[in-house]
């Protein structure tokens, strides 16, 4: 697995994103002491998911929706913030019993829940297929059927549903996404599972390319802390309820321009 590497915040920044929600009452103690048992807030980010993560191209600093929600956490908290950086949402959600992260924005998905506790859902995206044009192929779920291979990252959060419900066809399997993408591109898989708006940059210039009609699924992300931290999960399901209600997410979403993900009302 990749090292993880840190970037450290000062936890006073703005998220920028302006009309914040009305600073919250005390922090309890033991939610504090388990979302900063180092006197931190330590972030699990994931560098593969540029809906929510990316670099400012001036500074090289991290920034989007998940430095956006991390920043007002820790600001709540009062404590310093330090994202911690990894390659992949598997790399992420592999090292939640390594005590490497606090609390990190992924997938809410059923195999991943028996190691991390998961907020309520923050944001809505759409998961589908890309084809070749000559494909028979027309809509998602079509898909599901003998002889097709999907090709998809694993660990993601669609490939462990795509995992957990493909009757038929094949998954095809690789360690990144761009490998996901060789694997399509070399004819070694008929479709290429991902998230639509990550398909469409994909297709822009690329007239053999084409997106099937509908989707497979609709991904959620949340707020997750490793397991067994009952106070912290509490406390992050009463801070996204806030985050959700007072239109932070959107607003944050707005912001950043980022096209494809939708906040949760």
């Amino acid at each position: 697995m990749i090292r993880a590497s840190t970037l450290v915040f000062a936890a006073a920044l703005s998220a920028g994103c302006g009309g914040m929600p009305a600073a919250p009452s005390a922090v309890p103690a033991a939610a504090l002491a388990e979302l900063a048992p180092q006197g931190k807030l330590r972030a699990g980010m994931n560098l593969s998911n540029n809906l929510f993560t990316g670099k400012d191209p001036a500074s090289g600093e991290l920034r989007g929706v998940s430095v956006d929600l991390m920043r007002e956490l820790a600001s709540r908290l009062g404590v310093p913030l330090e994202l911690v950086v990894h390659a992949t949402p598997g790399d992420v959600a592999d090292a939640s019993q390594k005590n490497t992260w606090d609390v990190a924005i992924l997938a809410i998905e059923p195999a991943r829940a028996k190691t991390i506790t998961f907020s309520p859902a923050i944001t809505e995206i759409e998961a589908s297929y890309m084809v070749f044009k000559d494909s028979p192929l027309r809509s998602a779920n079509q898909v599901d059927a003998p002889g097709i291979r999907i090709a998809a990252p694993a660990k993601a959060g669609y490939e462990l549903f795509l995992t957990r419900t493909i009757r038929h066809a094949t998954l095809v399997r690789s360690t990144s996404t761009q490998g996901a993408i060789e694997l399509f591109k070399d004819r070694k898989a008929d479709t290429l599972s991902g998230l639509k708006p990550n398909l469409l940059d994909l297709m822009v210039g690329k007239a053999e390319y084409r997106l099937l009609e509908g989707n497979f699924m609709v991904v959620n992300h949340g707020l997750g802390t490793p397991a067994n931290r009952p106070a912290a999960a509490a406390y992050l399901k009463a801070f996204v309820q806030d985050m959700n209600a007072s239109g932070f997410v959107g607003r944050s979403i707005a912001r950043h321009q980022v096209q494809g993900l939708s906040a949760v009302k």
